[in-house]
């Protein structure tokens, strides 16, 4: 009876189509499956739940039993059993994907929005796209977009979209799609969000204190009822609110950008032989250096004034200035980057107490041998003056939360060690005077600047860009403050709220209650194919949970295993 029922195995096996036949299993013809396999007793049931699983799941090989597996010893030069099976199911996978018994990725993204409808309006599909917070501007569906204007082109109403048309459309970016319609972004329910984001930029808006700065008489021209912030996540989710494009000049928050650029090229080493790490405790325009005759860190004026020597040595100051405005662009993803003539101009005639220190720092010998000061003077000038928007440099500042990554390009702008040391220097030393408090209140590295930004990053989460001219009394945004101290009054977004037993705030990076896996790098396309392929599978209608947006921002489908429904 059992050499019956091994028979029977067997004729399955001879039957199947299998990549590898059984006498296959060495690679030369004189290795074989151990006999003893064969003359193992087995119990009747454990032989037919086997056969079962031929049947059911895909053809295997024989020695590819856990039973079988036990009994059987690996001579030299033999396949691996474990990584033949592996290689077998991904291909019975990718066979039954092709055989239309697997959703695709498409597939599942048309059942998210389509809602159980044939057919989805292209306006839906805009409308649930930004709900996820990806824009149809991002660089990264460029593709998809283009192809969707030119499929609703040649469509029989311009308007709708059935499932071919669909899948047309999306197969050029569906990796990201797909992550972003499954809420796989580091902020997943991100309308919620950015309710909460408009309820904190209202709430500093009432404020009307502080003066706008007019030591530099460009800068003294800007209303100070001005008021923006813009942020981008790691995974370029994107909102703004107030006048996010209105073109501002960076000022000081272009130091810790320069001095990432400048770590970029030469290394820590070699910059901290020219400049300190400390904070200086003293105003940022003053004529001090620490014991050791250099300036106290690169986000005071002297440190960015010897920053700024290091970059691209031997140079004129036009390519320096070229190079600079490269790499700020691509930190922005290639977002307006500009400059204003009439602010360098002004900062020029106007820069008395800059000159004063850098003859100070020259008669110390503080600059690279062979540095021309005045020179670097003007180009010092030239960076203070760069134009950016709110949306524009909240995307530098997630190129810093992402570890050097332009998150809507997917480029490779800074070295981490560069972003590390900025990250680091920013937390000290970047709020003026105020930083020790801001550390302390806010707990996130910052950079402020006297025209009124204030550049914020959370690291491995996102960066803001807050922007309203009129400054305290120590030269910060007074609304920047408040945004950025309410922020994380709201979200536990403080270096130190998530230790343990700090949960009276809110993770906006939860989902359920649970906390979000930190892989937010994206997720590979065969990860996602797995993930679809579980064995039966069903698409279980969901109750949209009550919103006031558009129903489609909802993800109504998901798939259910079995053992979820027992």
């Amino acid at each position: 009876m059992l050499q019956f029922r091994f028979s029977t195995v067997l004729k399955e096996l001879s039957q199947s189509n299998l990549k590898r036949p059984l006498t296959g299993i060495a690679r030369n013809k004189s290795s074989s499956p151990n006999p003893s396999c064969f003359r193992t007793a087995c119990p009747d049931a454990r032989v037919f739940s086997k056969v079962k699983t031929f049947q059911a799941g895909g053809h295997r090989p024989l020695c590819a039993s856990p039973w079988i597996r036990a009994f059987c010893t690996k001579t030299e030069g033999v396949i691996d059993a474990t990584e033949q099976v592996k290689k077998d199911e991904d291909a019975t996978t990718a066979k039954r994907r092709k055989a239309g018994i697997l959703p695709s990725l498409e597939d599942l993204l048309f059942y998210t929005i389509a809602e159980g409808q044939e057919t989805i309006p292209a306006h839906k599909f805009i409308t649930a796209l930004k709900a996820t917070g990806l824009r149809t501007g991002d660089p990264r569906l460029k593709e998809c977009m283009d192809m969707l204007k030119l499929t609703l082109q040649s469509s029989t109403d311009g308007v709708t979209l059935d499932k071919h048309l669909f899948k047309k459309c999306v197969q050029s970016n569906i990796v990201l799609l797909t992550q972003a319609f499954r809420k796989k972004f580091v902020i997943p329910d991100f309308p919620s969000f950015a309710s909460h984001i408009d309820e904190l930029y209202e709430s500093a808006k009432d404020l009307n204190e502080g003066q706008v700065a007019d030591y530099i008489p460009q800068l003294a021209k800007f209303s100070p009822d001005l008021w923006a912030v813009s942020l981008c996540t790691v995974d370029g989710q994107r909102h703004t609110v107030g006048d996010t494009k209105v073109p501002f000049c960076l000022q000081s928050c272009v130091k810790p950008l320069k001095y990432a650029i400048a770590v970029h090229d030469h290394g820590t080493e070699y910059v901290h032989r020219f400049i300190g790490k400390e904070p200086s405790g003293l105003r940022f325009n003053k004529l001090f250096l620490d014991e050791d005759d250099k300036p106290h860190n690169p986000m005071v004026n002297a440190g960015a004034i010897v920053c700024t020597s290091l970059i691209k040595q031997g140079a004129g100051n036009a390519e320096k200035f070229d190079y600079v405005m490269n790499f700020l662009q691509k930190m922005a993803g290639n977002e307006y980057v500009g400059f204003s003539n009439a602010t360098f101009q002004s900062e020029r005639e106007t820069g008395d107490r800059n000159f004063a220190i850098g003859y100070y720092m020259k008669e110390k010998k503080c600059f690279p041998e062979g540095t021309d000061m005045t020179s670097i003077l003007d180009f010092y000038f030239q960076l203070c003056s760069i134009e950016v928007t709110c949306e524009s440099a909240s995307v530098m500042a997630a190129t810093l939360a992402n570890g050097g990554f332009c998150p809507i390009t997917g480029e490779r702008v800074l070295s981490p060690e560069a972003v590390r040391d900025t990250l680091s220097l920013m937390h000290s030393c970047g709020m003026y005077d105020f930083s020790g408090q801001f550390a302390f209140h806010v707990g996130l590295p910052a950079k402020s600047g006297v025209a009124g930004g204030i550049l914020l990053v959370v690291p491995n989460v996102m960066g803001i860009m807050c922007w309203s001219p009129p400054l305290d009394k120590l030269g910060n945004s007074v609304r920047g403050i408040q945004f950025c101290t309410d922020l994380v009054s709201v979200f536990n977004f403080h270096n130190y709220d998530n230790l343990r037993h700090f949960a009276k705030k809110l993770d906006p990076r939860r989902e359920g209650g649970d906390q979000r896996q930190q892989n937010f790098g994206p997720m590979d396309y065969e990860s996602l194919q797995q993930e679809l392929a579980l064995k039966d599978t069903l698409w279980k209608k969901v109750a949209p949970a009550e919103s006031n947006d558009d129903s489609s921002t909802t993800v109504v489908y998901r798939m259910e295993s079995v053992g979820e429904r027992s």
